[in-house]
C-alpha cells in the first residue's frame, strides 16, 4: 500500500515498482479472458492503471480497482480480436489428455469474452456473483445467468 501511495504522489521509482508488482496479477486475470491476446490485454490494463492511478481514492482498494481494469481491458481486447477474424474451433482433446491446461484453454477459446470474464472472476478469482457483477458493471441477475450459461457451454464443449 505504501508503494501505491508513493506512486500516486508522483514517485517514479515507486510507480515502476508498483507496475512490476502488479504485472503477474494482471496477466493472471487477462490471459484466460483474452486468450492469445492476453499479453496485449495485460499491457493495455497496465497502461490504464498508469494513466488513472491518481484517480484511485483508497490505496487499500488497489487490487479490486486493478482487477476491474484488467477484466474490462481483457474483454475489450478479446472482442476486438473476435471482430478481426473468426477463431478456429479445433477439436477439444479427450479427457485423458495429459495437457489439462491446454484442454481447458481450448474449451475457453470457444466461449465469448463475456462468459470467459465471469468464469474467471467466479471460478479463478473466487468472487461471488455480486462482486463479479460489480466488476463487470452488470446487474447481479445478469452475472448469475451469464455464469450459468458459461458453465453450461463449458461443460458441453468439454464433453464433446
Amino acid at each position: 500500500m505504501a508503494l501505491a501511495r508513493a506512486a500516486r504522489s508522483g514517485d517514479t521509482l515507486a510507480l515502476h515498482g508498483l507496475l512490476d508488482h502488479l504485472t503477474p496479477y494482471v496477466a493472471r486475470i487477462c490471459d484466460p479472458i483474452a486468450l492469445a491476446d492476453g499479453p496485449d490485454a495485460a499491457q493495455e490494463a497496465l497502461l490504464a492503471v498508469f494513466r488513472s492511478l491518481r484517480s484511485l481514492k483508497d490505496p487499500q482498494a488497489l487490487y479490486g480497482w486493478v482487477r476491474a481494469i484488467a477484466v474490462r481491458e481483457a474483454v475489450r481486447v478479446a472482442r476486438r480480436a473476435a471482430r478481426e477474424g473468426p477463431a478456429e474451433l479445433a477439436d477439444v482433446p479427450g479427457r485423458g489428455d495429459p495437457q489439462l491446461a491446454a484442454d481447458i484453454a481450448d474449451v475457453l477459446a470457444r466461449l465469448s469474452p463475456e462468459h470467459r470474464a465471469v468464469l474467471v472472476l467466479r471460478d479463478v478469482e473466487g468472487l461471488d456473483e455480486e462482486a463479479a457483477a460489480a466488476v463487470l458493471r452488470i446487474p447481479a441477475g445478469t452475472a448469475k445467468s451469464r455464469l450459468h450459461r458459461a458453465r453450461m457451454s463449458f461443460r458441453k464443449a468439454w464433453s464433446a
